[in-house]
């Protein structure tokens, strides 16, 4: 059997694909905002911030859970969504490599 794509790129970087990947849609972006904003476990109220369905909002949900940057804990009849703080971990340090990279070579540049 062949290699996949994946195979050929390290843990970190396949890792990575998936997180950016699920961040590649406006309304995750939007539900990681609220999260961010409202700093706290949410239950059901996302639906009501976002202009989509309850099955659309709860899609981009599981995509993004699935993708480790959010967490969610039954409660009752429903889930309670909050930020994943490790996955949001994985991303800060790629985009800080980045930026410690650039600002070295703008050191070093004329």
């Amino acid at each position: 059997m062949g290699a996949t794509k994946t195979d050929h790129f390290t843990e970190s970087q396949n890792e990575l694909a998936v997180l950016a990947k699920a961040l590649g849609h406006p309304a995750r972006i939007a539900i990681m905002e609220y999260l961010l904003k409202v700093d706290a476990c949410i239950c059901g109220d996302i639906v009501n911030e976002l202009p989509l369905s309850q099955p659309t909002v709860s899609q981009h949900l599981k995509e993004l859970k699935n993708a480790g940057l959010i967490k969610g804990n039954i409660e009752g009849n429903s889930i309670c969504y909050c930020i994943n703080e490790p996955g949001l971990e994985k991303i800060k340090g790629f985009f800080q490599h980045i930026s410690d990279h650039l600002a070295k070579k703008r050191s070093e540049c004329c």
